[in-house]
């Protein structure tokens, strides 16, 4: 049977701006002492750090509260920086699973879940699953704050995420202590005589001229893998990869071309790809977002 682990991952949040404003070396050696500084939180909780990349540390712990505790630590010590010009934020994601360790490095769904997490983290933020947070002790469980579902790349189902405050006031426990559960969206797509609900079965659509696309768009102005429809939780974001760019005209709304950029879609609408609506009509996709 497959241990459980919790599983960390730390990254220094807007590295590359570091570099523009500090420049190289200053830079290079601030990232350093804090990529240094998030490993010794970890060990102080009994953790074993996996490995290091550039600004990013993952970390294993026997228990969700060793991880949970160094999560909070970590955030504590970048926080408490005396030197403005350098302090750095940091992101946070853990979860606890089961895992392979092998070779010293550690594989599994959970390390998966982990590295989303901390994707989804914004600065100076500890974000973990609903379920990870289920095993922390109570005085730890508290400290958390349901963010709802939330959709993980590369995973079939929502994933229940909370974030763990870290900070002590009373204000930002105020603050960040309630939230509107929204509905789960749905979207109706229409491409020539073949209709498709977007929502809880189905959490994204690639449009494009390749075969393997689930729309395919015989225009030649549209790119192979031109772009993709996601289901964000409530919403649906259109995300364009394209070389001619995206169309999109929302119902009462001027017409937008997207280009290497996303947008929320609303409402009804129609979608060009490779080129404006007006210049060739023949090939479109309609849209109609529903509660």
């Amino acid at each position: 049977m497959t241990p459980d682990l919790a599983v960390l991952f730390a990254d220094v949040a807007g590295s590359t701006h570091l570099y523009e404003t500090l420049g190289d070396e200053r830079a290079l050696a601030t990232v350093g002492r804090s990529v240094a500084a998030m490993g010794d939180a970890c060990l102080a909780q009994g953790g074993r750090v996996v490995k290091t990349i550039g600004d990013e540390v993952m970390a294993v712990f026997a228990t969700a509260d060793a991880a949970a505790q160094a999560a909070i630590a970590m955030q504590a010590r970048m926080a408490a920086e005396t030197d403005a010009s350098e302090r750095v934020a940091i992101r946070v994601g853990f979860h606890a699973g089961p895992a392979i360790e092998r070779d010293g490095d550690v594989f599994g769904d959970s390390v998966n879940v982990a590295a989303r997490l901390v994707g989804l983290a914004r600065a100076s933020q500890v974000m973990t699953s609903k379920a990870s947070a289920s095993r922390l002790a109570p005085w730890l469980r508290a400290r958390t704050r349901a963010l709802g579902a939330l959709a993980i790349k590369g995973k079939l189902d929502d994933l229940d995420v909370c974030e763990l405050l870290w900070q002590d006031t009373n204000d930002d426990l105020t603050t960040l202590s309630t939230r509107i559960e929204a509905p789960l969206a749905c979207m109706r797509l229409r491409h020539g005589a073949r209709e498709i609900v977007l929502g809880n079965g189905m959490r994204a659509l690639a449009f494009g001229r390749d075969p393997q696309n689930d729309v395919v768009i015989a225009d030649r102005l549209a790119s192979r893998m031109h772009a993709r429809i996601e289901r964000r939780r409530d919403r649906f974001v259109l995300v364009d990869h394209s070389s001619n760019g995206t169309f999109v005209t929302r119902e009462g709304e001027p017409e937008l071309r997207l280009r290497r950029e996303e947008l929320v879609l609303r409402g009804r609408g129609r979608i060009s790809f490779g080129h404006a609506h007006a210049a060739d009509a023949g090939e479109i996709v309609e849209f109609d977002c529903e509660p």
